[in-house]
């Protein structure tokens, strides 16, 4: 039997960037959300572990990517010996800032968990093995994050679920990596409350890639945004409205060079 699992875009409210940690990684104070819609997942049992990647941005992922690896991994701690015919329909762009391969290796672990009917501790203890970012889409509930995103405390905020949202990515890949090698190194402070707090990634990944400027002023300008953000490293920035009208207006005349997608938080 064919099973499917969604694998949600997520959004950073805020991210603040403290410092480094001991074992070299950047040290976060971050609000992760997600969407109501993003990438998904589909599988069935099968004799190894396979994957197709079809959908709009399947031609940019090799063979071998998160989903495969998570997959592997989770078999290889559950001791598993069966496998897995794995789709994935690539909807969001890579490199993106919102979370697409740790979104998609998130849902593969919940889905697996969910085939071989196996204990959902071990899809948790493999999470943080896959990257900083995999933890939180594992559970795609809005959380506050720490260290290096991972520690997480969930965050029960009416104001955000069910809010239209305008995702914009300017098709320009952006490295997580080179963003952070180019942040200014500077702790800025804590993060309190989100609508008040920043993305200290938004500046070096505005000098990588200028046209972030141009869509956070474009979705400032719209009618009935009331809160523009970039979202994690970039390139992907966001508005929220007040209303769907408002948000799918917006949505409406966007520029064809960008993509966008329209959807509500969760």
């Amino acid at each position: 039997m064919r099973i499917t699992e969604p694998a949600p875009a997520k959004l950073n409210l805020a991210l603040h960037v403290r410092g480094r940690m001991p074992d070299g990684r950047h040290s976060l104070e971050t609000l992760f959300a997600f969407c109501t819609d993003g990438d998904r997942v589909e599988g069935e049992e099968a004799d190894d572990v396979t994957l197709q990647v079809v959908g709009p941005f399947a031609e940019l992922l090799g063979p071998d990517n998160l989903v495969l690896t998570a997959a592997h991994a989770l078999r290889d701690s559950a001791r598993i010996e069966r496998g897995a015919a794995l789709r994935l329909v690539k909807n969001l762009p890579v490199a993106s800032g919102i979370g697409g391969g740790s979104a998609d290796a998130a849902a593969a672990l919940r889905l697996l968990t969910r085939l071989w009917t196996i204990d959902p501790a071990d899809a948790t203890a493999v999470a943080p093995l896959l990257g900083a970012d995999v933890p939180a889409c594992l559970l795609s509930l809005t959380a506050r994050g720490v260290g290096a995103g991972d520690r997480l405390e969930l965050v029960d905020d009416p104001t955000i679920a069910g809010t239209p949202v305008l995702l914009v990515n300017p098709l320009q890949p952006l490295s997580t990596g080179t963003v952070f090698s180019t942040w200014d190194g500077v702790d800025h402070g804590p993060l309190g409350a989100w609508r008040a707090g920043r993305n200290d990634l938004e500046a070096p990944a505005r000098t990588l890639v200028p046209a972030i400027g141009g869509i956070l002023d474009w979705l400032g300008a719209q009618p009935g945004a009331t809160f523009v953000r970039m979202s994690g490293s970039g390139a992907t920035c966001f508005a929220l409205f007040g209303n769907e009208r408002e948000r799918d207006a917006a949505a409406a005349t966007c520029p064809d060079r960008w993509w966008h997608m329209a959807t509500f938080l969760r």
